[in-house]
């Protein structure tokens, strides 16, 4: 078969393979990723996911950007833990974001560990895993990979983006480095920069890891090893993050755990203690520790008005993209004073754009959970959003 015959083949599977709800891609690229810090990465892929249809003038599509811990599997059962998409309750068949109309796309970030090309790959340069010889990389390189992968996938712009934490971070970031491709935007629960107190904790993380005996300096896959212990310790330290303590005392208070008194030992007395080691240790299961290592690093590095003198509201100037910014009540990992900062750099230049601020006493987590006022403000937003770039029936 002639290459251009392998081509048109490969091109009419991938878009038979995309009409159907949740199909699984890998996207190899045939040229280097540019990086931020000066290198580059090829070859490199990204796994990604798709459900629904292109319209035909193709305009339909939607971009859903995951968090740090999350993957491609947004609207499908994850095929490691079994567990439903992380956001199945927000987008499907006659849901909020509605696939019978929208075309959704959602891509495992470029150094994670669900198929795109990380640092647990093997470097072609010496055969052996990348380990700590993968490049840092930065939220800019993860939007600049999923630039390249709507290129090959032929779509010009992008209706929505939307994505909630480093979600959030990512879609800022397509706003910015991309202005042009963004009809618009949601970013939830996010900031244009990370906060000390946040990278302090991601601090706390790497170095638990790296504490950890099995980690070999990043070569664990080299000595058939995992630094479970310390990965687990970094997911328990971050996921305080993720809840308010109103969370917090509702759900444990100081309950005990299977007991009626105190052991006056170390077990893990307190249900929240119990609750916490789960999370850690389940954690290890389905996540790469040197990942941990390098997106925690992408977000700490993440500072959009790094480049504009560090004024806000010039990364967003002659910007055309409708925006809704979200925020939560009891979200301490990024408070609502990240979100107004955003709003008000987006005032500054005369920018289209809406904020929401939703009572809720779930803390950062909130944006994973079934909250209504949330699922309204998306729907309502991406409804106005619809009409105003005139999307009707998804044409087959």
């Amino acid at each position: 078969m002639s290459s251009a015959a392998t081509k048109m083949t490969s091109r009419t599977s991938e878009k038979t393979a995309a009409e159907t709800f949740g199909a699984s891609h890998v996207f190899e690229s045939s040229s280097p990723l540019d990086l931020d810090s000066g290198s580059s990465l090829f070859p490199f892929r990204i796994a990604y996911n798709t459900y629904g249809r292109l319209n035909q003038d193709r305009s339909n599509a939607i971009l859903v950007c995951h968090a740090l811990t999350m993957d491609q599997h947004v609207a499908n059962p994850n095929p490691v833990t079994g567990k439903p998409g992380w956001w199945q309750s927000l987008i499907g068949p006659g849901k909020t974001i509605d696939t019978n109309k929208f075309f959704v796309i959602c891509s495992n970030v470029v150094g994670g560990c669900m198929g795109s090309t990380g640092p647990a790959d093997i470097n072609p340069e010496t055969g052996r895993p990348y380990a700590l010889s993968f490049p840092v990389i930065t939220i800019g390189d993860m939007v600049r990979a999923q630039a390249m992968l709507l290129d090959h996938l032929e779509i010009p712009d992008l209706f929505c983006v939307l994505g909630g934490s480093m979600g959030g971070m990512m879609v800022l970031q397509w706003c910015v480095a991309y202005k042009d491709r963004v009809f618009s935007a949601l970013p939830i629960a996010t900031g244009a920069r990370h906060s000390a107190q946040n990278i302090a904790f991601h601090e706390v993380g790497r170095q638990a890891i790296m504490a950890d005996q099995d980690w070999h300096g990043g070569a664990y896959q080299s000595h058939d090893t995992r630094p479970s212990k310390g990965l687990a310790v970094a997911r328990m330290a971050a996921h305080i993050t993720y809840l308010s303590e109103p969370a917090l005392h509702t759900k444990f208070g100081r309950n005990l755990q299977d007991r009626d008194k105190v052991t006056f030992g170390f077990d893990a007395d307190f249900q929240i203690e119990s609750y916490l080691r789960h999370q850690g240790f389940t954690f290890v299961d389905r996540f790469d520790a040197n990942s941990y290592l390098y997106i925690t690093r992408a977000m700490d590095y993440f500072d959009l008005s790094a480049d504009y003198s560090g004024q806000l509201a010039n990364a967003f100037k002659d910007s055309k993209t409708r925006f809704c910014v979200v925020s939560f009540t009891s979200d301490w990992l990024f408070p609502t004073p990240e979100s107004r900062r955003i709003v008000k750099a987006l005032n500054a230049v005369a920018a289209d754009v809406s904020f929401v601020e939703i009572e809720s006493d779930k803390g950062h987590d909130a944006f994973l959970l079934e909250e209504p006022e949330l699922f309204a403000t998306v729907g309502g937003f991406i409804h106005s959003a619809a009409e105003a770039r005139g999307l009707g029936q998804v044409t087959p």
